[in-house]
């Protein structure tokens, strides 16, 4: 296919860790990207200039979420927009008016500039808060976090995700903009920036701390490069529609660290596992009927370790 008809798409955000891989995606089949990072210049994104097509076919654009201006020049021209940016994890209620206000900044822009296709990445977050979901009843995209209960526990990420994701689909019913959201689960994967990101940071801490004791928690997890094959199908197929949640294998912390063990057998895993109650089980079966497979487990955790050796991350271990 001709790179021309696969036509200009905006990726906010462009510098993260699933953006990054998204990026790379993109590049590769032949997409011309515009990036949006708070500095073109920024050591931590010279990454992606370096990937296969970058110089020819991606432009990196200054921008910040919450200056409108600036995300018109990135997004003007484009057929597509992958909204990625969102305010990191936070502890603190202040990253609400940024997820939200940001979210809709793009959305505003996309109708300005008769973008066709939004794909807004929202979290599994905005789906698991829900103390009133039947327990023995799989969670699909019907199911959204309880905004009361999440200001109850305090739980200011699930609120921003649950605030932000519900006023891009609300805003796409107002307007008749296209918007598609897809929630992802905990993200693992090699990674492709130089910084280390929050999901990342989780099984380098299992690798190399040696902690006595975790908790035996349920993890839903799915590989960063699946996640960017969903992103993309999302985009691309025209019967695409609402939220998809972007999930594909769910174990436990002592059998993720058996997993692990069994690959790489010479690092300081943890001694004691403490056991907790498990958590809701939530399915990607409307991402599955759009055509989205997923890789293996031990795929998604070699490759990781692989790309924390490289990056000297795990101290040479």
């Amino acid at each position: 296919m001709l790179m021309a008809e696969k036509g200009k798409v905006c990726v906010t955000g462009a510098g993260g860790y699933a953006a990054s891989c998204l990026v790379k995606l993109l590049l590769s089949k032949g997409y011309v990207i515009h990036g949006t990072v708070r500095d073109p210049r920024d050591e931590k994104n010279a990454h992606l200039m370096k990937l296969e097509k970058a110089p020819e076919s991606l432009k990196l654009f200054k921008a910040d979420l919450l200056d409108y201006n600036s995300l018109c020049a990135a997004i003007t021209g484009c057929i597509g927009v992958f909204h990625v940016a969102s305010p990191v994890p936070s502890s603190t209620v202040q990253l609400i008016e940024p997820a939200v206000k940001g979210t809709l900044n793009v959305l505003k822009v996309c109708s300005e500039a008769k973008v066709k296709r939004v794909v807004v990445v929202s979290s599994s977050a905005a789906v698991f808060m829900n103390p009133n979901w039947p327990k023995d009843q799989v969670m699909d995209e019907t199911c959204w976090s309880d905004k009361n209960y999440c200001r109850e526990t305090k739980n200011w990420y699930c609120l921003s995700k649950t605030e932000a994701e519900s006023e891009a689909l609300d805003y796409a019913k107002r307007t008749g903009l296209d918007v598609v959201t897809v929630c992802p689960t905990f993200v693992f994967g090699p990674k492709l920036q130089s910084t280390v990101n929050a999901s990342s940071l989780v099984l380098i801490n299992l690798l190399k701390e040696g902690l006595e004791s975790v908790p035996n928690r349920v993890r839903m997890c799915v590989d960063v490069r699946d996640l960017a094959e969903a992103l993309l199908l999302t985009y691309e197929k025209p019967e695409a529609e609402g939220r998809y949640i972007c999930t594909s294998h769910t174990i436990r912390t002592k059998d993720l660290v058996d997993k692990l063990r069994s690959l790489y057998p010479n690092y300081n895993y943890p001694n004691n596992f403490t056991e907790v109650e498990g958590g809701q089980r939530i399915s990607s079966e409307k991402l599955q009927k759009l055509g989205w497979r997923y890789m293996p487990l031990e795929k998604t955790l070699s490759d990781s370790v692989k790309s924390y050796q490289e990056a000297g991350i795990l101290d040479g271990n």
